[in-house]
């Protein structure tokens, strides 16, 4: 019998995980993802948001204002990139700028600190590439930017390294309910017995709650696309640029990412939960809103484009709490914007709610620091030639674009809860996140995780079962 399954192994299940590890419990996180991070969490737009138009009483105001206090010390533990950088919610007309001076006043009455009402030429004068008939603007000092599948990691191996156990690449395809306690059925693995289930599932968190509670649930798939571009074009900006928001989104946003990329996006478009490919419609829409933001955007130098899906509920506000009817039972679901920010507050709302039903005894040996990944990029020259005299394998150069060494990539699959995946490595070492999108390390990285995992070639995955990198044709 185990104390708590979590289920989901994204930002919100992996930072509740992260948190319990603190405490005397036998924990288990099960994910149908083969890696970490591989559903809603690895594609959003990476914002950790100020809070200021949020709904007062709701759990996103709540928690929104918790965890932007405390992402500073978290990121210093963990050790996973974070800068704040500040935001613009941008007027380009009178109507706006009325909208935004209403958003400051929001903010303030939610407790938000360090929000101004800029002029015309204190916008230009910080971000002289904004089109030159902006209004005015909202600057939220408090913001920031973050990698948000770096940040999902750095939760997860910390928890892994206190003694969470995780299960990837098993589906949950059952619960049954026993006084108050659960059996859990996976799919190809024996069922597993525990006193409380974290719902955690993200866009598969209505099913979840189904097969226990009647009070039933649905969630709606939003697709937002992106446009990455290239780090030329990410000094085009130093904050990221919003545009007065909707009831209903945040709207396209223009910001620098944490590597030094500019990312453009999102857009919302209802969709399959398991849609994620992009299109000429949608791309297109992205890059017209997000020239009343910025004209002069290289378009040339996009990288990549790209898909993430929102779970959005009926009454839009986060749903965190224990069902009615399923004593022990907590769902964590319809957690969108802002959810990456709200993570880790969302993960200490989930112990307070929890704290009741189970004996927490804090552990004496709990570790909280994570040691990040060598980045051979980071280092200066004097670094590179001392680590690569111990080991030659630093000095293999694998990923041009990105510079990435053989070294980094068998460091990346051997790490608490390795990458198993060429999207796994992707996330934990940026290779085949540069120019050359992959075409000239794809194979040599497949090459490495065929050998380090001792597994065919053909049996490397880019990241989902049965979508091998390396294919073979049969005679």
């Amino acid at each position: 019998m185990r104390d708590i399954v979590i289920i989901g192994a994204g930002v919100v299940g992996s930072s509740i995980a992260r948190e319990l590890s603190k405490y005397d419990l036998d924990v288990v996180v099960i994910d149908k993802n083969l890696d970490i991070s591989e559903g809603i969490s690895k594609a959003n737009s990476g914002i950790i948001h100020g809070g200021y138009n949020e709904k007062k009483g709701t759990l996103k105001a709540k928690l929104n204002l918790e965890a932007n206090k405390i992402i500073d010390k978290l990121a210093e533990e963990l050790e996973f990139p974070f800068k704040r950088n500040g935001s613009l919610v941008l007027a380009f007309n009178e109507g706006e700028f009325k909208k935004v001076k209403e958003l400051k006043t929001n903010g303030e009455e939610l407790g938000i600190e360090d929000l101004e009402i800029l002029e015309k030429g204190e916008v230009l004068e910080l971000e002289e590439n904004i089109n030159c008939d902006v209004v005015g603007a909202l600057h939220i000092k408090n913001s920031g930017i973050v990698s948000p599948y770096e940040m999902t990691l750095a939760f997860a191996e910390n928890a892994c390294e206190n003694g969470v156990e995780f299960l990837l690449g098993h589906e949950v395809v059952d619960i049954k309910k026993k006084d108050n306690n659960y059996t859990i059925f996976i799919k190809d693995k024996n069922p597993i017995e525990t006193k409380i289930i974290i719902n955690c599932a993200g866009l598969g968190g209505a099913f979840i709650n189904n097969l226990v509670s009647k009070d039933k649930y649905e969630i709606e798939a939003v697709k937002g696309e992106y446009c990455l571009l290239d780090k030329i074009a990410g000094t085009l900006c130093k904050k990221s640029l919003f545009q007065v928001p909707s009831e209903h989104t945040k709207g396209v946003l223009v910001t620098p990412t944490v590597d030094g990329n500019l990312l453009i996006g999102p857009n919302a478009t209802p969709t399959e939960a398991d849609n994620v490919k992009t299109s000429r419609n949608g791309i297109d829409e992205i890059i017209d809103k997000s020239k009343n933001t910025m004209e002069k955007i290289p378009f040339n130098r996009v990288l990549n484009t790209f898909s993430g899906i929102r779970p959005k509920v009926k009454d839009r506000d986060f749903i965190i709490e224990e069902s009615k009817d399923a004593k022990n039972f907590i769902n964590v679901i319809g957690i969108d914007s802002p959810g990456l920010t709200c993570a880790p507050a969302i993960a200490n709302y989930v112990v307070n709610l929890i704290k009741d039903k189970i004996k927490l005894e804090e552990k004496s040996n709990f570790k909280p620091h994570r040691t990040k990944m060598i980045r051979m990029s980071e280092l200066s020259i004097e670094e590179k030639n001392k680590l690569i005299a111990q080991n030659p394998a630093y000095g293999k150069m694998v990923c041009k674009c990105e510079f990435v060494t053989e070294g980094e990539i068998i460091d990346a699959i051997k790490r608490p809860l390795g990458a198993r995946t060429l999207d796994g490595v992707k996330r934990r070492t940026r290779a085949t996140m540069g120019g050359c999108q992959g075409i000239g390390c794809m194979i040599p990285i497949s090459a490495i995780l065929s050998r380090e995992l001792d597994i065919d070639i053909s049996q490397v995955n880019k990241d989902i079962e049965n979508s091998s990198v390396v294919g073979f044709k049969e005679d």
